[in-house]
């Protein structure tokens, strides 16, 4: 790598998933220290920053209908020796989320680019999960269409436990889906984690469905799927 003592350095920040007390405080200091602050949505990101009493950073868009064009803007920023932070509306960027493409175009830039951890959907869900998670695969988001059903069929033949985000518009047909490709398979299901309708389900994915099917479905899903044959804990009882 090239001396990049002349450019500004690229965070990656995670941001609470929803509640605000899960902040780090070294993501506070990232966001207080840096010039600008590239996020999904600059609104969201302003309650965020008035919260904690953030001011004086740049706001600019960068989010998945914009992110090829928001990339070199970025770009040039910090090759005018700006630093700049990525956050995304929730969780880890790149996680599922953009960052992926700022984080390989500043590397082949000679940009420094510096992960700031913190919450992530995957691995909280993973932490209560009774399911067996020494190893597991990440699926993220399924294709709507498209590759839907050969991806499924290829996750289906790793016989590994596999984790799936989920949005309330599509989580009954994951499971519908699950039900033909994992058969006898146990669905661990997190729900709104660290919001206020926060919810943990475990069962078949048949009754998964009953459960969903009986009341509106709102909020983000992790979806853990262990196939049949691996050692997991019985049914637990919702928890709110």
């Amino acid at each position: 790598m090239d001396d990049i003592s002349d450019t500004g350095t690229l965070y990656i920040v995670a941001t609470p998933l929803g509640n605000l007390q899960d902040i780090t405080l070294r993501a506070l200091d990232t966001l207080k220290s840096v010039n600008i602050i590239a996020c999904e949505d600059t609104r969201r990101t302003s309650i965020l920053l008035r919260h904690f009493g953030i001011t004086g950073q740049k706001l600019v868009s960068y989010h998945a209908f914009n992110e090829n064009k928001a990339i070199q803007g970025i770009l040039d920023r910090l090759d005018g020796g700006l630093d700049v932070a990525v956050i995304t509306d929730a969780g880890t960027p790149a996680i599922s989320d953009p960052g992926y493409a700022l984080v390989r175009a500043a590397y082949e830039s000679d940009i420094q680019v510096i992960p700031v951890p913190g919450p992530s959907a995957v691995t909280a869900a993973l932490s209560v999960c009774p399911l067996p998670v020494h190893n597991f695969f990440f699926a993220g988001f399924l294709p709507h269409k498209k590759g839907r059903k050969s991806k499924l069929e290829f996750l289906a033949s790793l016989q590994s436990t596999v984790v799936f985000y989920e949005s309330p518009f599509r989580i009954l047909k994951l499971l519908q889906e699950t039900e033909e490709y994992f058969p006898g398979a146990s669905v661990f299901i997190a729900r709104e984690l660290t919001k206020m309708y926060e919810e943990f389900l475990c069962g078949s994915p048949s009754e998964l469905c009953r459960h969903f099917t009986q009341t509106k479905i709102k909020g983000e899903f992790v979806v853990v799927v262990s196939p049949a044959g691996k050692k997991s804990a019985a049914q637990i009882p919702e928890q709110e």
